[in-house]
């Protein structure tokens, strides 16, 4: 893959993830660095749609394990015609979301348990994880704030979930950085927006 690298971008919803990747991104292009930014669910044609199925507020009625397969087929579709290609041609990914997304959000958030959705995930996607993830750390309570101040930001259906929800989504992204601790790095994502880019760069840097 030559001087390829995927780097997957984590947190609770408002941690601040798609703005830093945005500037990151912007960074790396001031290197001379191709990049790749997209984001999960989507990211692609196909997975697009998926996403709006996934995340359409008047979908309550989705049962979790429909979710859990739908977020997976979507990034099986993603991964096949986005991302590998992207890699394979030696250009850095920055994505928004991954797999971690899905062990945290369904695996705890869901309860359907992190094995059986990590499983679900290694038939899609085989063990393709990315090169390093960057986990944007937040109380529940911060970030959830920071969406109802933000007007131009969609409202999906995991915004509305309970603040209960919300807490357990992100102790499993603790407990995850705990259990792949080479490949999630920990960002405060209550820093500003100047301190946690400096923050998520020096990180970069030492794997380039």
């Amino acid at each position: 893959m030559g001087n390829s690298l995927f780097i997957s971008f984590e947190g609770p919803e408002g941690a601040g993830k798609t703005t830093i990747l945005k500037l990151i991104a912007e960074k790396c292009k001031e290197q001379g660095i191709e990049v790749l930014t997209t984001r999960e669910p989507g990211g692609s044609k196909i997975a697009e749609k998926i996403r709006s199925i996934i995340l359409d507020p008047e979908h309550t009625e989705m049962d979790s394990r429909t979710e859990a397969l739908l977020y997976a087929a979507a990034r099986s579709q993603h991964f096949a015609e986005k991302i590998a290609p992207a890699l394979a041609s030696g250009k850095f990914v920055l994505c928004d979301r991954f797999i971690d997304s899905s062990l945290a959000y369904q695996g705890v958030g869901r309860n359907l348990g992190i094995d059986a959705v990590h499983d679900i995930n290694v038939f899609a996607i085989g063990d393709q994880m990315p090169d390093f993830t960057i986990l944007f750390d937040l109380e529940p309570e911060v970030g959830l704030a920071r969406i109802n101040a933000n007007s131009g930001r969609e409202i999906n259906r995991l915004d509305v979930e309970s603040l209960a929800f919300h807490q357990s989504v992100r102790e499993a992204y603790l407990q995850l950085a705990k259990k792949y601790p080479n490949r999630i790095r920990v960002v405060d994502a209550s820093k500003n927006v100047d301190e946690v880019v400096h923050e998520v760069w020096g990180i970069l840097q030492t794997y380039m």
